[in-house]
């Protein structure tokens, strides 16, 4: 079903058009002229406009220019008598989709609306898929325990739903194949999902990137950009790392769960969307709301149902299950022979804490598929020091006594040097967010604290 605006200053076409349309299980707003037409298009939002092309007070072509200035991705049909087609195709040359001869049938305008209709889907998802965050191919949830058995049994359940998604879980779980599993078990799945990491991009990138921006909005805008939030129109948005949002978008993003609309950075023109948001985080959202990092109203709106993912500690027996999918992709990628893991190997694996989780995992897979020597096996040996390297490098001795101030800073530090700088990995294996990391090194480094290969890394 489709949003159609039909525009015609006599009263039996309109009227007859949009009984049509209706048959057809579309929804019909109807306008007598160009003028009323432009004001419906600046308060909501349409997938097609059909309007005549003469018209007293505003032209079909005037129309037409007002239309791709306030919906630039709205397909637009003229309709016209015989005596005025060559204005019609100077008029496509202008930006409409098409144009249709009166007098027609019931059959010629349905044709025609659904040629428009499916062209127009294809166009807005082919931008979508170009300009959407690369999440990956889709990748099944991978073990047999009892707590993915849980997590299989929520997905089945909110897949049924559109309501919003918060799925919490240390970093390199799987948050955001679980994401995906939800999103591709819905009735959307047919239409885009778009991914936006939240802890990537400053605040005003991040606030273009989700509701986007006019032609010179800003120094450096130079033309108009659609964001995520409209370019997953009928799908998903994927909202990673939610917990390191600013508090000033925290306050727009709260509008668009609660209302579906929004407007683009430099424009009062508020544009309705139907998305579902799944938002991740690795923090304690409670303590965020409790200690004022977060909105709490938009807590409660994100978080109508949650998703715990286990750790992978917790779920030891799925190791050979994971380690088999892992040999197999790395096998097929690098074009070798299908290896095999030792029990002995097994063993550590299983005997491991996995502070890094599935990803940890996957990576340590990979590394022995590439670098061991022995043909069609992966040994302990191998693989055993690789272990020993992930654990956290230790804090120095003596802590006891001092201020809780300094021991926060000296772990932190030690641990971002463990990671050579890595701010990403080091929030990840805090268990903090990247902001919050970010603004306690801004803070060391205007003190002179800070060393200065770490002060200057990004």
């Amino acid at each position: 079903m489709a949003r159609i605006l039909i525009v015609d200053d006599q009263d039996m076409m309109r009227d007859s058009l949009a009984q049509t349309l209706v048959r057809e299980g579309h929804e019909v707003v109807a306008a007598p002229d160009g003028v009323a037409a432009a004001a419906r298009l600046g308060a909501a939002r349409f997938d097609l406009l059909i309007t005549d092309l003469r018209m007293p007070k505003m032209t079909g072509l005037e129309l037409l220019a007002e239309a791709k200035r306030l919906r630039p991705e709205m397909p637009v049909v003229l309709m016209t008598a015989f005596a005025t087609v060559s204005n019609a195709v100077e008029a496509m040359k202008l930006g409409a989709y098409d144009y249709i001869q009166k007098p027609f049938n019931a059959d010629e305008i349905k044709l025609l609306v659904d040629r428009t209709l499916e062209h127009s889907r294809l166009r807005l998802e082919n931008q979508a898929y170009r300009s959407m965050t690369d999440i990956g191919s889709p990748r099944p949830l991978i073990g047999q325990s009892a707590a993915m058995d849980q997590v299989r049994q929520k997905i089945e359940q909110v897949s049924r739903s559109n309501a919003t998604v918060l799925i919490r879980g240390e970093s390199g779980t799987g948050k955001e194949v679980v994401a995906r599993a939800i999103h591709l078990a819905s009735g959307r799945r047919e239409r885009p999902m778009l991914a936006v990491n939240c802890a990537a991009l400053s605040e005003n990138l991040l606030e273009s990137e989700l509701f986007g921006h006019e032609k010179g909005a800003f120094t450096g805008a130079d033309k108009l950009r659609r964001g995520r939030f409209e370019l997953a129109d009928g799908g998903t948005l994927l909202l990673d790392e939610i917990s390191e949002i600013a508090a000033s978008l925290q306050a727009k993003l709260l509008r668009v769960l609660q209302e579906s609309c929004f407007e683009r950075v430099g424009s009062s023109l508020t544009q309705q969307v139907d998305v579902r948001v799944i938002a991740t985080t690795n923090r304690n959202l409670d303590r965020c709301v409790e200690e004022g990092d977060f909105r709490r109203d938009l807590f409660y709106r994100l978080n109508v149902v949650p998703i715990e993912i286990p750790p992978l500690r917790n779920r030891l027996e799925d190791i050979p299950e994971l380690c088999r999918t892992f040999i197999h992709q790395a096998s097929k990628r690098e074009k070798t022979a299908f290896r095999h893991i030792e029990p002995e190997a097994m063993s550590l694996l299983q005997h491991y804490d996995w502070p890094g989780n599935v990803r940890e995992l996957q990576n340590i897979i990979e590394r022995a598929v590439v670098l061991e020597s022995e043909p069609g096996l992966i040994r302990a040996q191998t693989i055993e020091p690789w272990l020993k390297h992930q654990h956290a490098a230790p804090v120095a001795e003596g802590l006891a006594g001092r201020p809780l101030a300094d021991i926060e800073k000296q772990v932190i530090l030690s641990t971002l040097q463990q990671f050579k700088g890595h701010r990403v990995r080091t929030a990840g294996a805090l268990g903090i967010g990247v902001r919050t990391l970010g603004m306690k090194l801004k803070r060391w480094r205007e003190e002179g604290e800070l060393a200065e290969e770490l002060a200057a890394h990004p």
